[in-house]
């Protein structure tokens, strides 16, 4: 939790929240799964093997849709005792109750998704460049109150069609820089390069792929963990 936002304004859930950021190492983000319709079944999989973060991003849905998903997502969630993001939409955070809200470079600003939030959810940001992971680095310390950033793609990924990858360097940048700040090394993540991705400084990763293509997500989920957990 940012030091600017006082402990009487936030109510007990919300320092878990932020507690649960900070303690994350394994992140997922996931779509509906339209094509398979095991949302639910899929959802309880993965955190059963250990993902601490679960974000529902799909542009392909509606308002309303997306809320009927992210009660089933919160329900896994709490069954589990994990966190659950939104992407985006800081009207859809507020109605659900996400506990974490995610957004990009060119989605709203920082300053305006915490009006809206308040201090009812960490918030998250994505950085593609140096410039951005400083200016993300120096906004977890503003009033705005940034709780964590993301870094990447490091590798080209189907899920981000037209955005160059960062490489290991940006890690490697993020790494050097960012303190205690909690942050995330994304795009391209498996179990076959996370190594890598370790040894260039990141110690939590988000991964979309590694898990939501994986026959049993829950071992697909465990694995990464348990390198995750042997590199702290």
């Amino acid at each position: 939790m940012n030091v600017t936002q006082s402990a009487a304004a936030v109510d007990p859930a919300t320092h878990l929240a932020h507690a649960g950021v900070e303690a994350a190492r394994l992140y997922l983000c996931t779509d509906a799964r339209k094509d398979r319709g095991d949302f639910a079944d899929f959802v309880a999989a993965a955190f059963a093997g250990g993902v601490d973060i679960i974000q529902l991003r799909d542009k392909g849905i509606e308002a309303a849709e997306e809320l009927e998903l992210l009660a089933v997502l919160k329900a896994a969630a709490v069954r589990f005792g994990k966190l659950w993001a939104v992407n985006d939409r800081a009207d859809i955070a507020v109605l659900s109750g996400a506990p974490v809200f995610h957004i990009g470079q060119k989605d709203l600003p920082l300053a305006a998704a915490r009006t809206l939030v308040n201090g009812n959810a960490a918030i998250g940001l994505s950085s593609h460049t140096p410039a951005q992971v400083d200016a993300a680095v120096a906004a977890a310390a503003s009033p705005a109150g940034l709780d964590y950033f993301c870094v990447g793609p490091v590798w080209a990924t189907p899920t981000k069609p037209g955005r160059a990858a960062v490489g290991l360097d940006l890690v490697r940048h993020a790494a050097a820089t960012a303190g205690s700040v909690p942050w995330f090394a994304i795009g391209g993540v498996d179990q076959g390069n996370l190594e890598q991705v370790l040894d260039a400084g990141a110690r939590r990763v988000v991964v979309v792929r590694a898990i939501t293509e994986a026959t049993d997500p829950t071992a697909a989920a465990a694995a990464l963990r348990q390198v995750l957990d042997s590199a702290q």
